[in-house]
């Protein structure tokens, strides 16, 4: 088996684990997250507590689910955000072209000068914390890299032969858009879905760690190592596990959008 095939296997299996994990905390926890415990104060891993608990005796292992299944939703509802709304602006620039597309290339370029990150803390800091708004300001902040994505992939199929003759038999525009160009971009909009659902989840992580993402009072991995950085000596599980999740699930994705280039230059 050629090695372009591991990343596409260790990838598939990681992200799999790692999406079965976080799934399972949309629904199900050991323990309630927030359920207090001063006998079980900072102990260590163990039957009843497989991840151990944190300073005030909480469950870490059900603090971990339900803190990654918060962070795949607002991940996924970021990716989402930021696809679907730069897919449509970068479908039409690309194809249309004109003035419109240079006024809107402009201002992404404009928006993409700006760290994301320090973009993100801005609008955050204005509107407030909450899992709907770092929704929102994540997700405006990643149509510009998806609208560039999506533009120069229909710049370089929108005059190809198969294009022209479907414009010759009075195809419509919105059919060639999506009917006969989109389908030839996915490969490349795939690899680039898996970068921005890191992206999505390191950004949601960062938000909740400087404390204005997803609610304290909701479990989020960004949150729980914030908390933890002060016992990281004392308690390193609490810092431990939470990290070992975003690790992996990134990684895992991260592997799969390297095969899928790795196949892409073998295509080409």
């Amino acid at each position: 088996m050629k090695h372009k095939s591991w990343y596409l296997t260790i990838g598939g299996i990681l992200t799999a684990c790692m999406l079965a994990f976080t799934a399972a905390g949309l629904f199900w926890t050991p323990y309630s997250p927030t359920a207090m415990s001063a006998p079980d104060r900072n102990a260590g891993p163990s039957a009843a507590h497989p991840f151990g608990c944190d300073q005030l005796g909480r469950d870490i292992l059900s603090r971990t689910l339900e803190g990654a299944g918060s962070t795949l939703t607002i991940a996924l509802a970021v990716l989402a955000v930021g696809f679907v709304f730069g897919l449509l602006i970068g479908a039409l620039c690309g194809y249309y072209g004109g003035a419109a597309d240079a006024l809107v290339m402009r201002l992404c370029d404009a928006i993409a000068a700006f760290p994301s990150v320090l973009l993100a803390l801005v609008v955050l800091a204005v509107i407030g914390p909450g899992k709907y708004n770092v929704i929102g300001a994540l997700g405006v902040l990643f149509i510009p890299s998806f609208a560039r994505l999506v533009r120069g992939e229909f710049l370089k199929y929108r005059d190809r032969d198969f294009v022209r003759s479907a414009r010759l038999m009075g195809v419509s525009d919105l059919r060639i858009i999506f009917v006969h160009i989109l389908p030839n971009t996915w490969p490349t909009l795939l690899s680039g879905l898996t970068i921005g659902f890191n992206n999505a989840v390191l950004g949601e992580a960062s938000m909740s760690y400087l404390g204005i993402g997803v609610n304290p009072t909701e479990p989020s991995l960004g949150y729980m190592l914030k908390e933890a950085q002060g016992f990281l000596f004392t308690t390193p599980w609490y810092t431990a596990f939470p990290a070992a999740i975003v690790i992996l699930l990134i990684l895992g994705v991260g592997l799969i959008g390297e095969g899928v280039r790795e196949r892409m230059g073998v295509a080409s």
